[in-house]
C-alpha cells in the first residue's frame, strides 16, 4: 500500500463516493425534472422517495464514521494511558473526541509532545494536530 499522510490519508469508498452517490442525486434531480414537467401526486411522491434514499445513503455513512470515532476515542485512550507520564494523564479526559482522532495518527515517539501541546492550548483543531505530526502512523481500517 502506498504511504499515508496529511495531504493523503482521507478515504474514498469508490463504490459509495463513485457510484451510489451520484446514482442517487441524479435520481433526484431526474424525480424533480419529472415533478417540474408533471406535477402530479406521483411525481411528488418520487421527489420524496429520491431525497429518502440520498439521505438514507448519507445517514448510513454518518452512523458508520460516528461508531469509528468512538472505537478511535476508547483506542487512543487506552493508548495515552499507557504511553503519557503521569503528569499528562489528566489531560487524557480533557481531550475531546476530534482531537483524539486526529491524534492517532502520531507515533509513540511523539505523541507526548502533541498531548502536551494541545493541553496548553498550540494545538486546537485536528487539521493543526496532523500538520504537526512528524512520523505518520498510517490507518488502513477505516469506514
Amino acid at each position: 500500500m502506498a504511504d499515508q499522510n496529511y495531504r493523503k490519508h482521507t478515504r474514498f469508498l469508490p463504490p459509495f463516493h463513485f457510484f451510489v452517490m451520484p446514482v442517487l442525486l441524479i435520481n433526484f434531480i431526474n424525480a424533480g425534472r419529472h415533478l417540474w414537467l408533471d406535477p402530479t401526486l406521483h411525481t411528488a411522491w418520487e421527489v420524496v422517495l429520491a431525497v429518502a434514499l440520498v439521505m438514507l445513503a448519507l445517514m448510513s455513512r454518518v452512523q458508520a464514521v460516528t461508531v469509528q470515532d468512538r472505537v478511535i476515542r476508547l483506542e487512543m485512550r487506552l493508548r495515552l494511558r499507557g504511553l503519557l507520564p503521569p503528569e499528562l494523564q489528566p489531560s487524557v479526559e480533557a481531550l475531546t473526541h476530534r482531537q483524539l482522532v486526529a491524534l492517532r495518527f502520531a507515533s509513540d515517539a511523539e505523541m507526548a509532545e502533541l498531548v502536551r501541546d494541545v493541553a496548553a492550548g498550540k494545538l486546537a483543531t485536528p487539521k493543526e494536530i496532523k500538520m504537526r505530526i512528524k512520523s505518520w502512523q498510517a490507518d488502513w481500517l477505516r469506514a
